[in-house]
């Protein structure tokens, strides 16, 4: 399981590097006609960078949960004994899986709604946009199941998690 997970982060990242460098274009675009008559003013360069943008602040959020570097804040004291490492992590990640299950809950909800609608710059179907909450929320939840297995094996054995190095 922890291959497809790891499968998963890798290809969330990539995905991230390559939503970035689409990202430049209409922005470079936008600037340029702007700026410049070198190229025409394109309407459509807006919505894309608007569609790369909430992309790729779904997939880093994402990123960020497997990481442990963006929901994870030092708000309990540190603990002295693997035991109450593991259960403060654990509490962390409570928190995050009940974003989480928000996230992909009402974020179906919010797709069912995208899919009915059409962008009316590009004709675009609306899902393409409104998907990326529940499928935030899907890897949220996959990453911090993870986690809660890696604070269990933690509690068990009172050695520290694969994931206190990175």
């Amino acid at each position: 399981m922890r291959r497809l997970v790891d499968w998963i982060y890798h290809g969330l990242r990539a995905a991230l590097t390559f939503l970035i460098a689409i990202l430049i274009v209409p922005v470079t675009m936008q600037i340029l006609a702007r700026f410049s008559d070198a190229i025409p003013s394109y309407i459509w360069t807006e919505e894309m960078a608007r569609f790369c943008l909430i992309w790729i602040i779904m997939i880093g959020a994402s990123v960020a949960v497997r990481d442990g570097t963006h929901f994870d804040v030092d708000v309990l004291p540190h603990p002295r004994t693997a035991f109450g490492l593991a259960l403060s992590r654990m509490v962390v990640h409570g928190a995050i899986l009940l974003v989480a299950l928000i996230f992909l809950g009402f974020g179906w909800r919010f797709a069912e709604f995208g899919y009915d609608q059409n962008s009316e710059l590009t004709g675009i179907n609306m899902i393409s946009i409104h998907i990326a909450w529940p499928f935030a929320g899907f890897t949220w939840v996959l990453f911090t199941l993870e986690k809660f297995y890696d604070d269990f094996q933690l509690m068990k054995k009172g050695r520290a998690s694969p994931y206190e190095s990175r």
